[in-house]
């Protein structure tokens, strides 16, 4: 893992102004109602400025938050404190992350999981997942599908002027590494000026298939794969796909 977002950290929220957190903490809630759990204690992976930690924390439970952006972090935090909201933020690469115990449920939203770009390096974060699951516990994370990194956001160019920020989205999609890189310049109005933030960000792109081998691979045992916020099957052009595994011994 090596994207940092350093000067993202700070505009991401801005950016994401737009995003219905309440959905995607109502729909972990249905997972958690549907597959009979009822966890007390959870850990976000890559939980960047803490906008599912927060949500989470305010409906009842207790959060762990685990980012590899210091920045992200930075945000993060005084978020919390002035919620007065008592959540465990760890400073930690999701591929070697390090836990004093374990936990009910592992969250890893937002395509944070493409962000791993190695098999290998995906199954190594897979067996820290089943390592500090309690038995039992659900792991459930999401991604890009494949379609979407591939078609719709590979090799194609955005321009988009919102929110005080204007950016332009390049991207480069590589047949054999199935990775899409992307290219982000933007521009943030400060008072009467605009600051530059450059960024370049790598995702993967995973088949449904290819999930499954590493989760068990690593010894945790697959349950369902569902189009975003149903528990329909995807489609082949779903764009987001969750998944949902547990621990089982």
């Amino acid at each position: 893992m090596t994207t940092s977002y350093s000067g993202f950290a700070y505009i991401y929220d801005r950016l994401m102004y737009d995003v219905d957190y309440a959905q995607w903490v109502d729909y972990i809630e249905a997972i958690f109602k549907k597959y009979n759990v009822k966890p007390n204690l959870v850990l976000e992976l890559a939980c960047g400025t803490g906008n599912i930690c927060t949500r989470m924390a305010r409906r009842g439970y207790d959060m762990i938050g685990i980012d590899i952006s210091e920045d992200m972090l930075n945000v993060a935090v005084p978020k919390a404190k002035e919620m007065d909201l008592d959540i465990l933020y760890l400073h930690q690469d999701m591929t070697e992350f390090e836990l004093y115990g374990t936990v009910d449920v592992i969250l890893c939203l937002m395509d944070s999981v493409n962000y791993i770009l190695q098999e290998k390096e995906l199954i190594k974060m897979f067996k820290l997942v089943r390592n500090y699951l309690n038995p039992g516990g659900l792991f459930i994370f999401d991604t890009n599908s494949y379609y979407k990194l591939k078609k719709i956001l590979g090799n194609n160019t955005f321009v988009v002027d919102e929110n005080e920020i204007f950016y332009v989205w390049e991207n480069n999609f590589n047949k054999k590494t199935e990775i899409c890189e992307f290219y982000l310049t933007f521009f943030v109005k400060e008072g009467e000026k605009y600051s530059r933030v450059d960024e370049i960000h790598q995702e993967r792109a995973y088949s449904i298939s290819t999930i499954k081998e590493c989760l068990k691979e690593a010894g945790l045992e697959f349950l369902d794969a569902y189009e975003q916020f149903t528990f329909n099957k995807p489609l082949e052009n779903s764009e987001r796909v969750f998944f949902i595994a547990k621990r089982s011994d």
